[in-house]
């Protein structure tokens, strides 16, 4: 199979340039300077076992690559870019007749739980990835990624359930490229189980990567998951445990210092340094706020820290540069009233 990695940022080129290391096709699909280095200079990779240039083939969209029957599509952009990446992509033919929509299997390699029912919409074929990948976009042409001996730890499975022969093939290729990756037939209970950890991810954006360790950033996270835990029980959602996500996870993987880089901070926090413009916080922050609005859950932090992400990332203000005290002063006056 080749994999077609659209949004080759820090998940998708780590991802890419793994699958490719093992032997397998890859194409990674960019855009802006990133991909005009991508073509100039290639993918630099750095990992624990050091950094290297891998030299693939790359697109900036779908009018750029012929698809294939043995195509592997891996949507990897941030949930607020998926709709108009699906929207490119359901409909280009595939070789020998049909869409990609109708035909081939599309992955979401990505944060939250809202892209699955986005392509839903456009694909046939669905695959959801609870993604677990310490990854970092360094600089355009650039991605890195700590962990070791595995890079990531990725469970997959068919959405909305259930498991294939195409899931344990993209199983197996994971596993040859330095991921662990479990095919589960309940993956969605997984990456609701990761939604509830991201909700941190916000306010280590505004207020810094280690904000939540101070005694106020407690607080204010585990009033969000409690938020997020009450929602989605509300709403019927299962979901995997922390003691089941540990087992996982636990002595699987460790995290390197990398020479030159700074330890690997959050997406969110990726997406306020890079100035993008956006941030993911509506699909994490925010699905919580939408099942409370929807079951009758208050979900006042939660409200709070997506209104507070969406505004950095829409003025393009300082990353970390929002005291968490303040935060916490602010969620008093919001529920003062």
């Amino acid at each position: 199979m080749r994999y077609v990695i659209i949004g080759a940022g820090a998940i998708g080129g780590v991802v890419g340039g793994r699958l490719a290391e093992a032997g397998h096709e890859v194409v990674l699909v960019a855009r802006g300077a990133h991909l005009e280095a991508l073509r100039a200079k290639g993918l630099r990779l750095t990992t624990p076992e050091g950094a290297r240039t891998l030299r693939l083939p790359s697109a900036a969209g779908p009018d750029d690559v012929e698809l294939r029957a043995d195509d592997v599509l891996v949507l990897a952009v941030k949930t607020q870019d998926s709709v108009a990446a699906l929207d490119a992509w359901s409909g280009r033919p595939v070789e020998g007749g049909g869409t990609a929509g109708e035909l081939l299997p599309l992955v979401c390699a990505q944060n939250g739980v809202e892209n699955e029912r986005l392509a839903l919409r456009r694909f046939r074929r669905v695959y959801a990835m609870c993604v677990y990948l310490p990854a970092t976009f360094v600089e355009a042409g650039a991605v890195s990624a700590a962990g070791e001996p595995v890079s990531g730890i990725l469970h997959l499975g068919r959405c909305p359930g259930g498991v294939d022969d195409t899931a344990r093939r993209i199983g197996d290729d994971l596993a040859k490229a330095r991921f662990l990756a479990p095919v589960v037939p309940d993956v969605m209970r997984w990456k609701y189980g990761k939604l509830l950890s991201n909700l941190a991810n916000a306010l280590g954006a505004v207020s810094g990567p280690e904000a939540s360790a101070s005694p106020a950033g407690r607080d204010l996270v585990g009033r969000a998951v409690a938020e997020g835990r009450a929602a989605l029980a509300a709403a019927g959602i299962a979901v995997a445990s922390p003691e089941e996500q540990a087992e996982a996870r636990d002595g699987r993987i460790a995290m390197a210092e990398l020479d030159g880089e700074e330890p690997t901070a959050g997406s969110s926090w990726q997406s306020l340094v890079r100035g993008t413009g956006s941030i993911e916080a509506d699909y994490l922050n925010g699905e919580i706020s939408l099942l409370g609005r929807l079951h009758g859950v208050p979900t006042p932090v939660n409200d709070l820290l997506g209104r507070l992400a969406n505004e950095f990332a829409r003025e393009r203000r300082e990353a970390g540069s929002l005291p968490v005290t303040e935060v916490q002063r602010a969620l008093e006056v919001l529920e003062a009233g």
